[in-house]
């Protein structure tokens, strides 16, 4: 793949509903290590400078972190 089409590839509009799948999936693991959570949702818009990224999630409790001695 040339330089043209690698810049091309990462500038898109959307993401697919495959892609969002992942992302969430892989947020999930790392949410639930701080949250008691579910049903999380992702909306991305386009922005001037790029993307806004927004994660929703509701949290049923936030869980004790212990910190590391």
């Amino acid at each position: 793949m040339n330089k043209i089409n690698s810049i091309l590839s990462l500038d898109r509009e959307d993401m697919s509903d495959f892609e969002r799948e992942l992302f969430l999936k892989d947020l999930q693991r790392v949410t639930d290590e701080y949250f008691e959570c579910e049903n999380a949702s992702l909306e991305v818009t386009r922005a001037d400078d790029g993307f806004i990224v927004c994660v929703l999630f509701t949290a049923r409790r936030i869980k004790n972190i212990k910190k590391p001695q």
